[in-house]
């Protein structure tokens, strides 16, 4: 059957949800029975559960319909097998191929891809075992201690996410290799102080840009340089790349190895590609890589599920978008309750916002809907410290998204007044679900919670590598059949050009009008 490629106003389904007549009330249908029932099985241990979502039996039969009218599964796996879905820059999308095969071998220009990342992954692999033995070494034979990442966007966010997730884990389970550090800010402040807390004799600079030309990267790398050169070191014994195999930076004399991605895995979804893959494995090790994208192939295998009761990354998408284009609600917050995923929240920020913010349609016709909503997000529980009173009782209500754990990294913990750490924090993620899906009456309007927010939870023992790869694939795949629904190409990013383009013109003095005003006030 042919894919064919529609406005979600077209879809009869669409048509169906709007014209529901009673929304559901949390109030009513959030019971003891309903938590148990609504949960997903996800990969890496997970489980997604949708209790206190505004979805019942008769929306959830018409999600089944619109996935099979929006031809969802179909339109995945022609992109996992190849198909141009990218239709902005006419590529194909090959994130999923970099952690496991879902269907056919995808060959482009003779050149097999998943061999081609398989081959990557070993190549850093080999790579790292040298530098973790010692068989490499710096210019006075030490080891190496340290590896940075000088890179901005999907070169940083999601790694440097990956990384601090899973630090604590593995100096738990002694699998931590060597410490890392991320520069991706063109603010010179941001290199400046990374550089001054670390060993540059023993670093490792991982330098991430595909084309070899990113302005951000390549100002950070020159400020790197200077910094080797200044301590008298040889930047070939500090600096490896991560980018493509025709970069200017392949067979450059200043690294000592390249390792390649390609046009085919855009900055925001490539963390399980080389632009994760280096510095995660001299990080932590290959075996704890390879465990992370097995994490990540499970949650990728589990989107193929044709029932969406058993498909998390796709349950999650067609509520969001029953949420976003049927209940008018803008805005998402993502709220993980561990402090391992300090920095998930501004990977997803990225992840969803610069794949669904998009007001035209993948053939370029404007849409007369609106499509992602806003993500933001901070750890529980200082985020309820913060800016939960909004979210409890301001004028928006803003759909939540808790992730939790039943056991903390370190196995470390205190007692106090009766009860653990980890379970004053557990205590509070399930306090704040059922207080924000019920409220509370008072006779004191200060004191009156309307209730009816809805939340979804992500739940599991512990953050490892394998659910870590799971979540993130979840996302990915859940802002992947949105895109999809709202008939929009999530996969270029055009909304990010433009700035550059100008930023370009005042650098060079070409500019007039308002942009020179600005620029006076500015620059010196």
């Amino acid at each position: 059957m042919a894919i064919t490629w529609n406005n979600l106003t077209e879809l009869e389904s669409y048509k169906k949800l709007k014209s529901i007549k009673s929304e559901v009330s949390l109030k009513q249908v959030l019971t003891a029975d309903r938590v148990k029932s609504c949960n997903i099985k996800m990969g890496g241990n997970l489980t997604y559960n949708y209790a206190a979502k505004k979805v019942n039996e008769q929306i959830i039969s018409i999600f089944k319909e619109l996935v099979k009218e929006a031809q969802l599964l179909e339109k995945y796996e022609a992109l996992y097998n190849g198909e141009i879905i990218n239709t902005g820059e006419k590529r194909m999308v090959l994130h999923q191929l970099t952690r496991g095969q879902l269907d056919k071998d995808v060959i482009v220009d003779g050149v097999n891809k998943r061999e081609f990342y398989v081959k990557q992954q070993n190549a850093i692999k080999d790579f790292a075992q040298k530098v973790h033995s010692g068989a490499l070494t710096n210019e006075k034979g030490e080891k190496y201690t340290t590896v940075c990442q000088i890179g901005i966007g999907g070169s940083d966010l999601g790694p440097r996410a990956i990384y601090l997730a899973l630090e604590n884990w593995a100096k738990a389970n002694n699998t931590f290799k060597m410490d890392a550090h991320f520069i991706s800010n063109v603010d010179p402040d941001d290199a400046s102080a990374v550089l001054a807390s670390i060993d540059l004799s023993k670093t490792i600079f991982i330098l991430v840009s595909k084309s070899g030309t990113t302005l951000e990267t390549l100002t950070n790398e020159s400020f790197v340089k200077d910094a080797l050169k200044a301590a008298g070191l040889e930047t070939s014994k500090h600096m490896i790349a991560v980018t493509s195999e025709t970069s200017p930076l392949v067979k450059n004399p200043d690294y000592m190895a390249a390792f390649f991605m390609d046009d085919f895995i855009g900055g925001r979804y490539s963390s399980s590609s080389a632009v994760g893959g280096a510095i995660l494995t001299l990080a932590f090790g290959d075996e704890v890589f390879a465990s992370f994208l097995k994490g990540a192939a499970e949650e990728d295998k589990l989107a193929t599920n044709a029932d969406i009761t058993q498909n998390p990354a796709l349950m999650d998408a067609l509520i969001g978008v029953y949420e976003r284009n049927i209940l008018g609600l803008p805005t998402t917050a993502i709220l993980p309750y561990s402090q391992a995923l300090s920095r998930f929240p501004a990977h997803l920020q990225q992840l969803d916002m610069e794949s669904n913010g998009k007001s035209v349609n993948r053939f370029g016709a404007k849409l007369d809907y609106v499509t992602g909503p806003a993500i933001f997000g901070e750890p529980g529980t200082n985020g309820q410290h913060s800016f939960y009173q909004l979210l409890h009782q301001g004028t928006d209500i803003i759909p939540l998204q808790f992730i939790a754990y039943r056991n903390n990294q370190c196995g470390k913990d205190v007692n106090i007044q009766g009860s653990t750490s980890q379970t004053k924090l557990a205590a509070n993620v399930v306090a704040q679900i059922v207080a924000f899906a019920c409220g509370k009456d008072d006779e004191n309007p200060n004191k009156f919670f309307a209730g009816e927010r809805p939340s979804s939870l992500i739940y599991g023992d512990q953050v490892t590598p394998e659910s870590i790869g799971a979540l993130l694939a979840h996302y990915e795949n859940k802002v992947m059949f949105q895109g999809f629904i709202w008939n929009v190409n999530s996969f270029d990013q055009e909304g990010v050009q433009l700035g550059k383009t100008l930023a370009k013109a005042v650098l060079s003095g070409n500019m007039d009008g308002a942009l020179k005003a600005y620029a006076d006030l500015l620059i010196k």
